[in-house]
C-alpha cells in the first residue's frame, strides 16, 4: 500500500459534506483540481473507490461510506485538539458560520455582527439565512438561531434577543376599500396575504386575548415564501399580513401600515443562539458569546425594511 496522508481524510469527508469539488473547494480555499489529485491519490493508496462520480453529483460508495462512518468520530477528535491548541492565542480571529431564519438576521444577528466586527476585526463572519431546521454540526455552522423547541438535546442555547410579538397590519388603501376587521374572527371575510414554509406547510395565525385563544390558517389570493414579500404584498395594499412586529413598526409609524386589533397579539418565547456542547468553542466564538451577552437588544435593533 502507498503512504496515505492524513489530511486526504479530512478532503475525502469534506467532499461528501458539501456534496461536490467545487463546493468543498470553495469551502477550503483550493481548486477543485487539487482536491481531485487528493481523493485520486488516496483511491490509489487503498485499492478501492470511495466516491461515485457524475456530472451531476459526488456520493460515497459503500466502501466509502463505511470508511466515512468510522472517520467521523476520529477527523471530530482532531478538530477538538486543534480547537483546544487554538484557545492559547491571544486576539480571536477565523470565521464563524451562523446560520439562522431570515428574521432573526434581520433584525438580532446583523445588528449584533456589525458591532462585534468592529471589535474584532480579526474574525470573519459567515451567515446563512435558512428557515429550515438543520443539523448545524453536519453542515460546517459554529452555531444557529431557532426557537427553543426546535434545539436537538444535545445543543448549548443561550437566549437571543427579546421577546417576540406578531402584529396583523393591512395598508389604508386595502382598509378603505375592503373594511377594518375588528376581531381576529372577522378574518374569514377578508384576504389574507399567506406564507408557505420551506417544508410546504402554510404559517397559522395565532391570536390570544385573556383566556380566548384562536388559531387562522388564513385564506387569500396570494401566498408568499419570504416574510419581505408578505410585507411588500401589504404594503401595496394587497390584503392583510401576519409579520414579527420588528417588521411592521417603522411601516406603521410612517403611516403606510396599520396595527390591527394589537390586544390580541400574545408575547412569544425569544429565539436562542445554539452550539454544540461537545465542541470546545473558539476563541472567535467564546468572544462572540461575550459580546452577545453585553449587547444592547433595544439599541441594536434595525427594522427599517
Amino acid at each position: 500500500m502507498n503512504p496515505i496522508r492524513l489530511d486526504s481524510f479530512d478532503v475525502f469527508a469534506a467532499i461528501v459534506r458539501c456534496g461536490g469539488f467545487r463546493a468543498a473547494a470553495l469551502e477550503r480555499g483550493v481548486s477543485s483540481s487539487a482536491l481531485s489529485q487528493t481523493m485520486n491519490a488516496l483511491e490509489e493508496a487503498l485499492g478501492i473507490r470511495l466516491l461515485n462520480r457524475t456530472t451531476r453529483s459526488v456520493s460515497p460508495t459503500e466502501a466509502g461510506q463505511r470508511l466515512l462512518d468510522r472517520l467521523a468520530p476520529a477527523l471530530s477528535d482532531i478538530q477538538l485538539a486543534i480547537a483546544e491548541v487554538g484557545e492559547l492565542r491571544d486576539s480571536p480571529s477565523g470565521t464563524l458560520r451562523i446560520n439562522a431564519p431570515a428574521p432573526a438576521v434581520d433584525h438580532l444577528l446583523c445588528p449584533l455582527v456589525f458591532d462585534f466586527m468592529d471589535a474584532y476585526p480579526e474574525v470573519r463572519i459567515e451567515i446563512i439565512s435558512d428557515a429550515a431546521v438543520i443539523d448545524i454540526v453536519e453542515q460546517g455552522f459554529d452555531a444557529g438561531v431557532r426557537f427553543g423547541k426546535q434545539l436537538a438535546q444535545d445543543m448549548i442555547a443561550v437566549p437571543f434577543g427579546p421577546s417576540l410579538r406578531y402584529a396583523i397590519v393591512a395598508s389604508p388603501d386595502y382598509i378603505a376599500r375592503h373594511g377594518l376587521p375588528v376581531t381576529p374572527h372577522a378574518l374569514v371575510y377578508h384576504d389574507c396575504i399567506r406564507r408557505r414554509f420551506p417544508g410546504g406547510t402554510l404559517v397559522t395565525w395565532r391570536f390570544a386575548r385573556g383566556s380566548d385563544a384562536l388559531e387562522v390558517t388564513p385564506a387569500g389570493r396570494l401566498t408568499v415564501s419570504t416574510v419581505h414579500n408578505e410585507l411588500q404584498a401589504a404594503l401595496a395594499g394587497r390584503g392583510i399580513a401576519h409579520v414579527l412586529d420588528d417588521y411592521a413598526k417603522p411601516h406603521v409609524r410612517d403611516g403606510r401600515l396599520v396595527e390591527l386589533f394589537p390586544e390580541w397579539s400574545p408575547t412569544l418565547p425569544q429565539w436562542f443562539l445554539y452550539y454544540p456542547n461537545r465542541r470546545l468553542p473558539s476563541a472567535a466564538m467564546r468572544a462572540f458569546l461575550d459580546h452577545m451577552k453585553g449587547y444592547d437588544w433595544r439599541a441594536g435593533v434595525q427594522a427599517s425594511f
